[in-house]
């Protein structure tokens, strides 16, 4: 992949330093696509979003998240999710090395500090209050000069914790925009991240990965019958039991809507239909209650389809395999668990 960003350390140092401000007088929040955005403005190479952002500018605008989104997909997002991750890391790296030259000067501001005092110290007691005036004046000068580091260090280390605390705020909003604010699972986006690392780091003859994908089944009858409202209970609640069993570098997701996929990456066929098979089962004998009268609604089942990763294949095509057969779960009667035969024996069908 040819990389867009080329700058040195240098460079993006002071794209940095001029976009921080911009950032921070905007309704958005600091997070890497914002960076992205506002990295792009300042480093001048992208001519129709400095335009577009010096008219809102002048109009006494300031983006939000949608305004700002809207910029990074419109202008920016021709670069891949890939690249995108590699802009944050690249932002991280750099307040990290920031942080990092903050606490090495504040270290040797702290040593010399130290060192002068020593140096006055001995200097009085060796004078033996005697000093001459010059020698009064150098120690008069140096005890500013020692006052003036440690203030320089204060600084500095109140610097190194903005520092730190703006990088947690990017971990931080990095890892809410790919979390599904209904049901803490990840969502579509961190969904696409998690299966393109897992097919990429597989090794030959690894078992799995495997997926399930699970579709609440009559959903918009729940809705229609009982509310939104509840609805957002019945999705929470199948999203809990999910979460129940779920193991160690398994990773449950919201694909959409009354939708959720499970990525199992060391888990073979067989195991990933019987996991299937007793969420299924699970959510057949839940009960979920209701807000308005406290009663309790049964009958909320789920389709399932189960795929197999076969090598060679994209994340899509391994998605589009058990789309196919949660498809061929809803055709048959719902409420049932169905294993995708073969890469080559079904395709993607409309649902």
């Amino acid at each position: 992949m040819e990389m867009k960003y080329r700058d040195s350390v240098e460079k993006s140092g002071e794209y940095l330093r001029l976009a921080l401000p911009l950032m921070a007088k905007q309704l958005a929040a600091m997070h890497p696509v914002s960076y992205a955005v506002w990295y792009e403005y300042v480093a001048g190479g992208n001519p129709p979003l400095n335009t577009s952002i010096d008219e809102g500018l002048q109009a006494g605008e300031r983006l939000d998240e949608r305004a700002t989104y809207d910029l990074y997909h419109k202008y920016v997002a021709e670069i891949n999710e890939q690249l995108a991750q590699q802009i944050s890391m690249g932002f991280q790296k750099v307040m990290a090395d920031v942080a990092s030259s903050a606490a090495q000067a504040g270290d040797k501001a702290s040593q010399f500090g130290d060192a002068l005092g020593k140096w006055c110290d001995d200097r009085a007691a060796a004078s033996e209050g005697k000093a001459a005036y010059g020698i009064e004046t150098i120690l008069g000068l140096t005890r500013e000069m020692q006052g003036s580091i440690v203030v320089l260090k204060n600084r500095l280390d109140d610097s190194r914790n903005e520092i730190e605390q703006l990088r947690q705020d990017v971990v931080k909003a990095r890892v809410e925009a790919q979390t599904d604010a209904l049901t803490g699972l990840l969502n579509r986006r961190g969904f696409d991240m998690a299966v393109a690392a897992c097919i990429a780091g597989g090794a030959p003859g690894d078992s799995g990965p495997s997926l399930l994908i699970a579709d609440i089944d009559h959903f918009k009858q729940v809705n229609d019958n009982y509310g939104h409202v509840f609805g957002d209970r019945v999705i929470q609640a199948v999203a809990q039991i999910l979460k129940d069993n779920v193991k160690g570098k398994d990773t449950a997701a919201r694909f959409g809507g009354e939708e959720f996929v499970i990525l199992l990456p060391d888990t073979p066929v067989e195991g990933a239909r019987q996991l299937a098979e007793k969420i299924r089962s699970i959510v057949e004998r839940c009960r979920i209650k209701r807000t308005t009268d406290n009663g309790a609604v049964a009958n909320i089942m789920i389709s399932l389809g189960v795929a197999s990763f076969a090598a060679g294949e994209s994340a899509d095509e391994l998605v589009a395999r058990a789309d196919s057969a949660l498809y061929q779960s809803k055709q048959e009667g719902r409420n049932r668990v169905t294993v995708a035969r073969s890469k080559t024996a079904q395709g993607t069908q409309g649902r």
